[in-house]
């Protein structure tokens, strides 16, 4: 489970519902600090974060992933 910065972009500027309360409260940080400083740097510190994330919490993440892959 990885994501790519185009991905995570949709994430960051699009209003999806996840099941996952930790992962929605992470996208939420993520969505107000890109805000803030929406450079290319900080698209990929997110990407590299949710990537840690999923990698981390890939058991939890399933029914999630499946409407991240259709972002």
């Amino acid at each position: 489970m990885s994501i790519n910065s185009q991905q995570m972009e949709k994430l960051l500027l699009g209003q999806y519902v996840f099941k996952q309360i930790s992962f929605s409260m992470l996208l939420t940080r993520l969505k107000h600090e890109y805000a803030a400083s929406s450079s290319p740097a900080k698209l990929e510190e997110c990407v590299n974060e949710i990537n840690t994330f999923l990698q981390k919490y890939s058991l939890i993440m399933t029914q999630d992933w499946v409407v991240i892959q259709n972002i």
